[in-house]
C-alpha cells in the first residue's frame, strides 16, 4: 500500500510540475505579446472561466454537447460493431464495406460538415458528423480483432463441436475486447473534437462550438481559451472514466474465458 501510494504521490507531483511549466511558458509569451486580444494570460483566462461556470448557458452548452457526442459515439459503436463483425466473417461484406470506410477516412472533415449543415438540422448535423468520424475506427478494429482469431481454436472448437455461444465468449471476445477498447477510447476524442467543429459551424442553440463562435464574434480572447480549456479537460475526464470502464470490461471477458477452459 505504501509503494503504491508513493509512486501515486510522485505521479501527481510530475503531472503538476508539467502543469506550472507549460503555465509559466504561457505566461512568458503573455508578457511578450502584451496584447489581450491575441493572447490573454493564464489568470484572465482562469478569471474568465470561473465567470462562466456561475452562468446558466455555460452548463446548457455543456449539457447538449455531451449529449450530441454520446449519441454520435453510441450510434457509431453499434454500426461499427455489427457491420465490423460481419466483414471480419464476410469477405464479400468487406470488400463492399472497405472502399467507403477509406473514402470517409480520406475526404476532409470539413467537407462533410457542410454537407451535413446541408442535409440535417443545426442540432443533428453535430451527431452525423461524429458518427461518420468514429465508424470507421470501430469498423476497422473490430474486423481486425476477428481475423486476429487464432484460425487452430476455431479449428478444435469446430473438431469438438463447441456450441456458437461458447466459441463467442471463449475465442472471440478476448480477442475483440482489446481491439474495442482501443477503438471506443480513440472514437471519444476524436468525436469531442469533429463535433465541436461542427458546433461552430452549424451554431446549434446550446452548443460549446456556439460559445466559442460567439467568443470570436464578439472579440473575447479569454472566453475562448476558457472554452477551450472545457473542451480539453472534458475530453481528457470522458476519455480516463471510459477507458478504467472498458478495462474492467476487458478483465473480467478475459476472466470469464479462462474460467469457461
Amino acid at each position: 500500500m505504501k509503494v503504491f501510494t508513493t509512486a501515486n504521490t510522485k505521479f501527481l507531483f510530475k503531472n503538476i510540475g508539467i502543469l506550472i511549466f507549460y503555465l509559466l511558458i504561457w505566461q512568458f509569451a503573455y508578457t511578450i505579446v502584451q496584447k489581450d486580444l491575441y493572447l490573454p494570460s493564464p489568470w484572465q483566462v482562469l478569471q474568465r472561466l470561473a465567470e462562466l461556470v456561475r452562468e446558466l448557458h455555460f452548463w446548457q452548452a455543456v449539457a447538449f454537447s455531451m449529449y450530441r457526442v454520446g449519441w454520435g459515439i453510441a450510434l457509431s459503436v453499434v454500426a461499427g460493431v455489427v457491420l465490423g463483425v460481419i466483414a471480419g466473417w464476410s469477405n464479400l461484406c468487406y470488400n463492399l464495406l472497405q472502399p467507403l470506410v477509406t473514402a470517409i477516412k480520406s475526404t476532409p472533415v470539413i467537407s462533410f460538415i457542410i454537407i451535413a449543415l446541408i442535409w440535417f438540422s443545426s442540432f443533428n448535423a453535430p451527431v452525423f458528423i461524429c458518427i461518420l468520424m468514429c465508424f470507421p475506427i470501430i469498423w476497422t478494429n473490430i474486423v481486425t480483432g476477428i481475423r486476429q482469431v487464432d484460425q487452430k481454436l476455431l479449428e478444435m472448437a469446430q473438431v469438438y463441436r463447441v456450441k456458437r455461444p461458447a466459441v463467442w465468449h471463449r475465442i472471440y471476445l478476448p480477442s475483440l475486447l482489446p481491439y474495442f477498447t482501443a477503438a471506443v477510447v480513440t472514437s471519444l476524442g476524436l468525436g469531442w473534437k469533429v463535433s465541436v467543429a461542427a458546433e461552430v459551424l452549424s451554431h446549434p442553440q446550446h452548443a460549446i462550438g456556439s460559445q466559442l463562435n460567439s467568443s470570436k464574434v464578439y472579440m473575447d480572447a479569454g472566453g475562448l481559451f476558457a472554452w477551450t480549456l472545457v473542451v480539453i479537460f472534458l475530453s481528457l475526464l470522458l476519455e480516463k472514466i471510459l477507458a478504467h470502464c472498458l478495462n474492467k470490461l476487458n478483465k473480467r471477458g478475459s476472466g470469464y474465458a479462462k474460467d469457461q477452459d
